[in-house]
């Protein structure tokens, strides 16, 4: 009989290898054990809870366990943690209730995910410092502001969760102060977003302390003030973004090898250095889309996609997991910012290229119809090839415009062929020139 399918790890990978596994071989056993009581969350949806546009915290669960098990006929055991995996024997070994056992397995997938990065500040422990990660420190930080009405309120760092967190906590009634060690925030997506980004924050009544470290919090029980390095500001509740990190002491515990970014390596069809381990989600890596390299950019559609891949893999039909082109976009109070590929000059020497940059900002819409807004748009092309390297825009409307070079990278487009591409055009929805289509031509006049 053919032992079970295992999955460690109830969230985006694990459950869309679970699902789709069991829909392409209803017979085959599948085992989900996730540690926590929370599967298959929008993780991603987080700050708007917090923020109030998200009712209710269970809006952001897609699956609970019971229809797991009941739809979906997945045997999913919460509150069960995998504390060690081996290879040599195929099983792994879960702790639930106080006591241990052994599970067998045919195909393992370990999709233990990311934790977010706790620097050894100061205070970290005080009431009302949060990281925000998961969805009981989402209920915390929303009970904690529901319960005491922060006046002011400290961000420390300036990625994707520090930027939707000063809007959060700024909806919510808090004089926010962002902190952010590098000269500018959203640090991936270019100089020239960024700028845009940093204004408009400023606009919106966030204070903003850039090239700025953070030494710590201060307070008796609960933090009262953030420690610099030449002053103390106020702060009644703080929220530590500066990045995460992936989850991967169970795998490098097991000898299954981690790759060049610290995260799970994997071939093209996520299998790790065990034919029958495979790994996905925020805690493997992938492959650069532009480089060729292998990358680790944690966001909620590789591992979507990998772990359907990897379903499919395991019950018959070899499926590749996908390159990936970090592909991302932030919602900035009343600005979109997203990027693609490669964006800075200095990676894309690093990786080899040759980078050749323009920035235009254009119009949404024809100019002439109402509501029109200007879009920044940035592309990057290498000058020997001509190839589409990677970009960014940022604006009032019109962000998602990112995904039209994200498919230029993965067509592997010349600049010429991107700004030939025929797209959609009518004047509450474009210019005749779509701002990424004028680009492309900007910069290809500079490519001659």
């Amino acid at each position: 009989m053919e032992q079970p399918f295992v999955i460690v790890g109830g969230d985006a990978a694990g459950m869309s290898a679970a699902s789709k596994a069991k829909r392409e071989d209803p017979d085959r056993d599948v085992i989900v054990f996730e540690k926590g009581r929370w599967v298959s969350y929008a993780a991603c949806g987080m700050p708007y809870y917090v923020k109030g546009e998200v009712e209710d915290l269970d809006d952001l669960v897609s699956l609970t366990p019971e229809q797991v098990v009941e739809n979906r006929n997945i045997d999913l055991r919460t509150d069960h943690e995998v504390v060690a995996i081996d290879p040599e024997s195929e099983t792994v070994t879960v702790s639930a209730d106080g006591e241990e056992f052994e599970q067998p397995y045919g195909d393992l997938l370990v999709a233990t995910g990311a934790h977010a990065v706790e620097p050894p500040f100061d205070g970290m422990d005080l009431d009302g410092v949060f990281t925000i990660h998961d969805m009981d420190e989402a209920d915390a930080i929303e009970r904690y502001v529901t319960e005491n009405m922060p006046e002011t309120a400290a961000v420390v760092g300036g990625g994707y969760v520090g930027i939707e967190m000063a809007e959060a906590l700024s909806e919510r009634g808090a004089t926010v102060h962002l902190y952010e060690m590098l000269p500018h925030v959203l640090r991936p997506f270019g100089e020239a977003v960024a700028e845009h980004v940093e204004d408009h924050l400023r606009e919106q009544g966030v204070n903003l302390y850039l090239d700025t470290p953070v030494s710590g919090f201060k307070g008796e029980d609960a933090v009262a003030a953030v420690e610099l390095e030449a002053e103390t500001v106020p702060a009644d509740i703080a929220i530590v973004g500066v990045g995460v990190a992936p989850n991967v002491e169970l795998a490098e515990n097991a000898s299954i090898e981690l790759g060049p970014t610290g995260a799970i390596a994997t071939d093209e069809f996520g299998r790790t250095n065990y034919e029958n381990v495979y790994a996905a989600g925020d805690c493997a890596e992938a492959t650069n889309v532009v480089t060729g390299e292998s990358d680790h950019v944690p966001l909620a559609l590789t591992a979507n996609r990998a772990g359907r891949a990897i379903g499919q893999t395991v019950t018959g039909t070899p499926t590749r997991v996908g390159e990936i082109a970090g592909t991302a976009i932030v919602k900035a109070f009343d600005l979109g910012a997203a990027r693609t590929g490669i964006v800075d000059k200095e990676a894309a020497r690093e990786a080899g290229f040759d980078p050749v940059s323009v920035t235009i900002t254009d119009e949404t819409r024809a100019d002439y119809y109402p509501g029109a807004e200007e879009l920044t748009a940035t592309l990057l092309a290498d000058r020997g090839t001509g190839k589409v390297l990677g970009g960014s825009v940022v604006g009032r409307e019109g962000a998602k415009r990112i995904d039209t070079v994200a498919t230029a990278l993965h067509a592997e487009m010349t600049v010429t062929e991107l700004q030939n591409l025929d797209l959609a055009y009518a004047p509450p929805f474009s210019p005749v020139w779509d701002p990424i289509l004028t680009a492309a031509k900007v910069l290809g006049g500079k490519l001659e």
